[in-house]
């Protein structure tokens, strides 16, 4: 009993501060909509590749432009293209996904087939393609990682749904006159709902990864609008001379998604039946 609550408590803690971390770069990602401590798209010859001090707190790169500002409105950025592409993948594949556990047979049959051939294709190969038609953006990033998580839940969805088919409750709304679409809205959706929160934050965390390596290789946000990635891109010829510029994106990377991941870690043991009720 001791060693379950212990459990519990670890859970509960973990959960509390993914939800801080990720509180604080969405509160950072908000003021930088209307303050920064230096403008970022300001060039300061003068303050090139200071080290982190009083004045500039995580340093300034090689134009003299405040890391502290850039990874502030940097949040703001990555958040951006994770809740679009994750939102606009989950409002395609979720209706797809009910649609294919609904309706078993040759509909199924193409949806899933082309849920695999559009996993053949990573999403930097996505916007590889998409940039070579729209040129390189915000916009060719979101639909890129947008894109790669439409089959993802469309394929969780049905896995989620078709069990759920089965079910008395759902025998009896079919009886009772009720169509697929009726009973996918009123019986399925909700009882596969807390799947899909989980896995939304989950897919959250890999979008945040996916816009920082597509802004790495020079596909996602553009300049001077600062990124993650490509932070991390332009400090790897001055590394040897001044870390600090691959150190704080780095680790604001690597916080953002840690927090994600803890909240949904959280969700999933909160949410599972199979764990005490309680647990957050």
């Amino acid at each position: 009993m001791m060693l379950q609550f212990a459990r519990i408590s670890e859970t509960r803690n973990a959960y509390i501060a993914g939800k801080i971390i990720v509180s604080a770069f969405i509160a950072m990602a908000i003021i930088s909509l209307f303050f920064t401590p230096y403008n970022v798209e300001t060039i300061n010859v003068d303050a090139r590749l200071s080290a982190p001090s009083a004045t500039h707190w995580f340093g300034t790169n090689h134009f003299g432009r405040d890391v502290f500002s850039m990874i502030m409105v940097g949040a703001r950025a990555s958040i951006m293209v994770a809740v679009l592409a994750v939102v606009g993948g989950m409002m395609i594949g979720v209706p797809l996904g009910l649609v294919a556990a609904g309706n078993k047979g040759f509909l199924d049959e193409i949806l899933m087939r082309t849920s695999d051939i559009i996993f053949a294709f990573p999403a930097l190969i996505l916007a590889i393609l998409i940039t070579a038609v729209y040129g390189p953006g915000v916009m060719s990033a979101v639909i890129a990682i947008g894109v790669f998580n439409i089959p993802v839940f469309a394929r969780l969805t049905r896995g989620a749904a078709l069990p759920i088919w089965t079910r008395g409750y759902v025998m009896s709304a079919r009886t009772a006159g009720k169509n697929s679409l009726q009973i996918s809205i009123a019986h399925i959706l909700p009882n596969i709902a807390p799947t899909l929160i989980v896995q939304g934050t989950v897919q959250f965390s890999l979008a945040v990864l996916a816009e920082s390596a597509l802004s790495y290789v020079g596909l996602g946000v553009q300049p001077p609008a600062p990124s993650w990635g490509r932070m991390l891109a332009e400090s790897q010829t001055m590394i040897g001379f001044a870390p600090w510029l691959a150190i704080f994106p780095g680790l604001a990377i690597f916080l953002f998604v840690l927090g994600l991941n803890l909240i949904g870690d959280g969700l999933r043991k909160h949410l599972d039946p199979h764990h005490i009720k309680g647990t957050l």
